[in-house]
């Protein structure tokens, strides 16, 4: 009989077990993604949960029945299977996991071929129609579940992005949080000089470190108290599904993504001048400055990894990242990826003798931010209206490309709704004065607040 499914996000499928997704529901919706993209072969991977493996199993049951051929690489973080849709070519790729939710959690993340995203204007909603029908695709001839490895390749291509001779013997805490990035890590560390201090490294679905996600603050202690205690050069940080990594310098200071994406995208220059970089709405002027001193080209687009790989693509632009510790590559399919950002740091590193402090203290006093601010309210879309209505005069610019962007002489802000939880998000920045930067981040609060 027909079913509603409640687990489908603006970017893939998350939902508490057993109510909002189980295996019932992962099958159908396996059966629906085959139909949906006239697939003949889909990769699928799974993290390290405890229901991630059943999860699997049934997705794989759902192509199957639909004539699929399956072609799964086992334990993995969701760039692998980004990695395997476009290396197996295959015609589309499922990874199984709720990367930083809680353990009773699960989920899906969806591409076609070539690792193009599947959200929710280009797919989701079609394939939740489909699988909320009373009605199994069943082929003729069913499909099979090959076990296929592309590991090895994997941490090839990693190694691609950097010239592994000029690294230094550094000393980095990785703390995986018993999530997948551990496996991923000790197969880079064969082909490197890195003395590497492993914590929280085992996957674990039970979590018995806590839920893997360095933006909360008590998660950032193990780290911060390894670099200190050891000495470390450097600290990396994923959560569970290793596709964003967070750094930590040689002080135990963690580092905001925002002026990750700054370094980063000076770097990747350097090999392609005059290259364009994609960057968000919410802080941008650190990343606009360094992207124009270098010779760069810089492109806007809306927040969210379906958004910023469909700008990719379009501008054809080498790297796109996000202050939420997102970052997109060229070479990588235009995805996200946890592992390539920290293997160029470290590269910088090594190459310039300077430790990550050095590298961005003068990028922070230039343009210190916020950080994301996030409010919970009854009427997003009214608190917005709002704030337009309040700013909007006395703004030398008004950009509503993602929420509302507002530009004065001296600072700016970006306020705009979560794609996932009911909360407006705030981010502020200024031109070099800190104590500017707070007042209008307290002023905009209070307006909020109010």
């Amino acid at each position: 009989m027909p079913i509603q499914i409640d687990c489908f996000k603006a970017y893939d499928v998350r939902g508490r077990l057993p109510d909002q997704l189980n295996a019932e529901i992962a099958y159908r919706i396996a059966n629906a993604t085959a139909e949906f993209l006239g697939a003949g072969k889909i990769a699928i991977g799974r993290d390290m949960r405890l229901s991630s493996e059943e999860i699997a199993d049934a997705i794989a049951n759902g192509l199957t029945d639909a004539g699929v051929e399956v072609l799964d690489i086992g334990l993995c973080g969701t760039e692998m299977v980004y990695f395997a849709t476009s290396r197996l070519g295959a015609d589309g790729g499922i990874m199984i996991t709720a990367s930083h939710n809680p353990a009773d959690y699960n989920g899906l993340k969806l591409v076609r071929d070539k690792a193009k995203p599947i959200s929710a204007d280009t797919g989701l909603a079609e394939i939740r129609r489909l699988a909320e029908q009373d009605e199994r695709r069943t082929a003729a001839t069913p499909g099979k579940r090959l076990s296929v490895s592309v590991f090895d390749d994997y941490i090839e291509h990693m190694l691609s992005y950097i010239d592994a001779a000029s690294m230094k013997p550094l000393k980095l805490v990785v703390n995986a949080g018993n999530g997948m990035a551990g496996m991923a890590v000790d197969g880079l560390a064969k082909h490197l000089p890195f003395e590497l201090l492993r914590i929280h490294h085992e996957p674990d679905g039970h979590f018995p470190n806590g839920v893997p996600n360095p933006m909360l603050e008590e998660n950032q202690a193990p780290t911060i108290d390894a670099i200190r205690k050891h000495g470390a050069d450097l600290g990396v940080a994923w959560d569970g599904d290793f596709d964003r990594c967070f750094l930590f310098d040689e002080n135990g200071s963690f580092i905001d993504g925002y002026y990750i994406v700054g370094l980063l995208a000076e770097s990747l220059l350097r090999n392609h001048p005059g290259g364009k970089i994609v960057h968000d709405p919410r802080l941008l002027w650190n990343t606009v400055d360094i992207v124009d001193a270098a010779g760069g080209v810089t492109v806007q687009s809306k927040s969210g990894h379906s958004f910023m790989k469909e700008t990719m693509r379009a501008e054809d632009a080498i790297y796109g990242g996000e202050m939420s510790a997102h970052h997109y590559f060229r070479d990588f399919s235009y995805a996200d990826s946890g592992m390539i950002p920290w293997l160029l740091i470290t590269e910088l590193m090594s190459v310039s003798g300077e430790p990550l402090s050095a590298l961005v203290s003068d990028r922070m006093a230039r343009y210190p931010a916020s950080g994301e601010i996030n409010r919970q309210v009854a009427d997003a879309g009214e608190t917005l209206e709002k704030l337009r209505q309040h700013f909007a005069d006395d703004a030398l610019e008004v950009d509503d490309t993602d929420g509302y962007s507002f530009e004065f002489a001296d600072w700016r802000f970006n306020i705009r709704m979560s794609n996932t939880e009911p909360v407006v998000r705030l981010n502020v920045e200024s031109r070099g004065d800190s104590a500017l930067m707070q007042e209008k981040t307290r002023a905009v609060l209070d307006i909020l607040e109010a």
